[in-house]
């Protein structure tokens, strides 16, 4: 399946990926979608006003911000005034994991359960927890295929349990969480459950409802929309201490006034992505992204393993080691395509992902790490061209390593 004809078509490639190396960076950041481009331009030129405003510049910034919100919650299954527009996902995951905390009356007697794979937006926001206010916090452990066993967060939660922040996808190895399974446990313990879903939204489909989760953070920029721009899933009821404070935007929990023109940039995102999802983009991608790892076993027969989960990983992520080559060694010298051997947050770091490392497994695997990931404009030519490249490049790096 490659999705209908018609609707891939219609997909006009971005100026900023004619004519350069294969991208295969995806869950870095994706380009601004052409179509959602063209929905923000009026709210950067001729519908300038302020939202919160009450005359007539501000009448139709205020229903575009609405229709944003509609769309972010249709792509979810939440409703409209459950959704939190952030500046980032980091921000995102900021208020609710600190958000859920400062609720409390006394933050340094509570806990919060995350797990030692996830985003440093999480991890590092948990950190500050602890070291502010003495908030206990709690990493479970991953088995070799990257996932929490629902079983150890049982045995961690305890009655001071606040929140528990799990990832839907992880955003180097693509493994997807038991989430649904995670939410239950915690929903039964009587804490809220969060989930970063930066990776997982627009490229499977995700209900609120049906997971069970409290909080859920969205990103814009892994969907196709600009950077800049979040959003925060608040489950009705949930109460939530703001981490900006201001002016009362956002129903009191994230002041400043509107970036409109982002909100809807954001908002065309997410209708793209929901008519995607429907169209079997999914089924293209995950189709794609197994051509790619046969096409590199086929070259490299032994020698390609792959990260995590093999089955319940995202559809157009490709996380895997080369036996005997080291990752950034292969990436300097496949000037054809344009990858990562771990998340963005680390790109600069030499040393093996913290992510790998938490996974048991070997340190050389570790460090052989390529992160492959597809995205809306890779096309069949594309995956067939950079399995050659890397292929070759292995080759090399591998007969270089075996002369004496």
């Amino acid at each position: 399946m490659t999705g209908h004809p018609a609707r891939r078509a219609e997909l006009l490639t971005p100026a900023g990926l004619r004519g350069g190396p294969i991208y295969l960076d995806y869950n870095a950041t994706t380009p601004v979608d052409p179509r959602v481009v063209e929905a923000m331009l009026p709210y950067l030129t001729t519908h300038f006003g302020n939202p919160s405003s009450g005359h007539h510049y501000a009448e139709q910034p205020r229903r575009a911000l609405a229709t944003a919100r509609q769309q972010v919650a249709r792509l979810i299954g939440a409703a409209p005034d459950e959704i939190v527009f952030t500046g980032s996902g980091s921000e995102a995951d900021a208020l609710a994991i600190h958000g859920t905390v400062m609720a409390h009356r006394r933050p340094s007697g509570v806990q919060v359960i995350t797990q030692v794979t996830e985003h440093p937006a999480v991890l590092e926001a948990c950190r500050a927890l602890h070291r502010r206010f003495g908030t206990e916090v709690t990493y479970l452990p991953v088995g070799r295929d990257g996932r929490v066993d629902p079983q150890d967060l049982a045995g961690a939660i305890t009655p001071r349990t606040a929140l528990v922040s799990i990832m839907a996808a992880n955003n180097e190895t693509g493994v997807l969480q038991p989430i649904e399974e995670l939410a239950r446990v915690a929903r039964q313990r009587g804490a809220l459950f969060h989930a970063d879903a930066a990776q997982a939204v627009g490229k499977i489909p995700i209900d609120v409802g049906r997971l069970g989760v409290d909080l859920l953070s969205v990103v814009g920029h892994k969907m196709y929309a600009p950077k800049g721009v979040g959003a925060l899933y608040v489950r009705s009821g949930v109460l939530l201490e703001p981490v900006v404070h201001g002016g009362g935007q956002e129903r009191g929990l994230r002041a400043g006034t509107e970036n409109v023109a982002l909100a809807v940039g954001l908002g065309a995102a997410a209708d793209l992505a929901r008519r995607e999802l429907a169209d079997g983009g999914p089924q293209r991608l995950q189709e794609l992204r197994d051509l790619l790892y046969r096409r590199l076993n086929d070259h490299l027969p032994g020698r390609v393993r792959i990260t995590g989960h093999p089955a319940r990983r995202l559809p157009g992520t490709l996380h895997i080691s080369i036996i005997g080559v080291r990752g950034d060694d292969m990436l300097a010298a496949t000037p054809a395509i344009a990858a990562a051997t771990g998340s963005a947050c680390h790109a600069r770091s030499q040393d093996p992902s913290p992510v790998l490392l938490a996974m048991p497994q070997d340190h050389g695997q570790a460090l052989s790490a390529l992160r492959l990931s597809l995205g809306r404009w890779t096309t069949r030519s594309d995956v067939e061209r950079a399995a050659d490249a890397i292929a070759m490049t292995a080759d090399h790096l591998l007969g270089l390593a075996a002369a004496p």
